[in-house]
């Protein structure tokens, strides 16, 4: 494994319990670096200063919920041009159409297959196999 195949993604969900389960889900299949983020808001501020190479975002959120947050990462020059996937509960999100008249580059739909979770981010964002743990 080198440095340059690793990838950095930030997971944004305000339940700590999903966020537990993500994280030990990527980290047991790759090398990727997890961050993690608790609302919008954090997501936001994470998303600009550590530049992730995607955005797992939940779509339902107190106070900022994933749509909104989309919406500001799209707004901000040095956010707009990360991949967005969806991880939600939020029927409609999953719908592919739904997620990409909003700009995400596709949807996951909680719950979800641990073991299938990096498989569909992979096709998601178009990343080979280099990264996977042997």
């Amino acid at each position: 494994m080198t440095k340059e195949t690793t990838k950095k993604i930030l997971f944004v969900d305000d339940d700590l319990h999903m966020q537990y389960i993500v994280k030990i889900c990527l980290k047991s299949f790759t090398d990727w670096e997890v961050l993690l983020a608790n609302s919008g808001l954090e997501g936001l501020s994470k998303a600009e200063t550590e530049k992730p190479d995607a955005i797992l975002l939940d779509g339902m959120m107190p106070e900022m919920n994933g749509v909104t947050c989309l919406q500001h990462l799209q707004l901000n020059p040095k956010t707009q041009s990360l991949p967005v996937i969806f991880l939600t509960v939020k029927s409609g999100l999953t719908e592919p159409h739904r997620f990409l008249e909003l700009g995400a580059v596709g949807a996951i739909a909680k719950p979800f297959d641990p073991v299938t979770l990096v498989a569909k981010m992979r096709k998601i964002l178009g990343w080979n196999t280099e990264d996977l743990k042997t």
